[in-house]
């Protein structure tokens, strides 16, 4: 029985555990509240490494909230697996056709040098 898992991300309560949250200033258009609180939230999952940041609303919860979702869609897109490659080839008509089309350049080309050189 060859059952399809869909890959899990851990809830919320488990990503809280697995990550290293730091909050600091954020700059850009905001003004004086945006540059004098401590609003912007860098979130990295210890595991394997990604860093996510947040710096999107003036509210250090929000933010909080908007990268540890943008985690768990990284996290997501990580663990899916892509299905593999088809290799394929070009029909006969295909290659046909790009052939003859080669040929013709490749006349209009020689009618374009010098009779002399031939």
């Amino acid at each position: 029985m060859d059952e399809k898992r869909q890959p899990t991300v851990p809830s919320t309560e488990e990503l809280e555990n697995e990550v290293e949250i730091t909050v600091y200033q954020a700059g850009g258009p905001g003004g004086q509240h945006r540059n004098r609180t401590y609003s912007a939230v860098r979130v990295r999952h210890v595991p394997t490494g990604i860093t996510v940041t947040c710096a999107d609303t003036r509210s250090q919860l929000r933010n909080k909230r908007l990268a540890l979702e943008r985690l768990r869609r990284r996290l997501l897109e990580r663990r899916s697996r892509r299905p593999p490659r088809v290799p394929t080839r070009k029909s006969s008509g295909v290659r046909e056709r790009e052939l003859a089309a080669k040929r013709r350049r490749g006349r209009l080309k020689k009618l374009r040098s010098d009779l002399d050189d031939a």
